[in-house]
């Protein structure tokens, strides 16, 4: 079985499970944010090409009074808290790799902004499509710098193999259980890449 139709049919099947998921968690946040329900985003997946990746909405849209957004943190609250560190947000990505935008393993879809900071190595993470999950993830996730976590995408793709995705998605379920390396050290999200000294 290949990869990409490993993960379309994980990806139906799980869709079809967490469906009662997807209805409580939309009413949740419908209920106490209000509607969209889902965030939606541009991101560039295999080869820089552009997709938009899909996500349960985390944030609220609360401005100050010059009318902009409050912090992240200030507008991480309740649910929206509880969601992102449960990564119930990131349910919806299982359409994504339906659709054949992303895999299940992978380095994680980034900013298109992000895009011309990227050194040569960094760019071979977009040799491979974006995954829900991935090597960074279970090593560290946003409590280790954008170096690091590069420097694993790239390993990967490097290394990718059928036993090291299963290892994978063996160490995320237990890091979602264990609700670890949610945040940074320093933010409630994470920092934006600046680009690294060597770019």
């Amino acid at each position: 079985m290949t990869k990409t139709l490993f993960d379309k049919t994980l990806a139906l099947i799980l869709i079809i499970l967490f469906l009662p998921v997807y209805i409580i968690v939309s009413l949740l946040i419908w209920w106490k944010m209000g509607t969209p329900v889902l965030f939606r985003q541009k991101r560039p997946g295999l080869h820089g090409e552009i997709f938009e990746i899909y996500k349960f909405r985390t944030m609220t849209d609360e401005k100050d009074e010059n009318g902009n957004l409050l912090p992240d943190e200030q507008r991480l609250v309740g649910i929206g808290k509880f969601i992102r560190s449960t990564s119930l947000d990131e349910l919806p990505q299982l359409f994504n790799v339906l659709k054949g935008d992303m895999s299940f393993v992978g380095p994680r879809p980034l900013l298109i902004e992000y895009l011309p900071l990227y050194n040569e190595r960094q760019k071979k993470r977009h040799d491979v499509k974006p995954g829900i999950t991935g090597w960074a993830q279970v090593n560290g996730r946003n409590a280790i710098s954008w170096e690091q976590k590069f420097e694993y995408d790239v390993w990967y793709v490097e290394h990718q193999s059928f036993w090291l995705d299963m290892k994978i998605l063996w160490m995320t379920f237990l890091k979602v259980i264990k609700r670890s390396d949610i945040s940074s050290n320093t933010s409630v999200t994470v920092e934006k890449f600046q680009g690294s000294e060597h770019s």
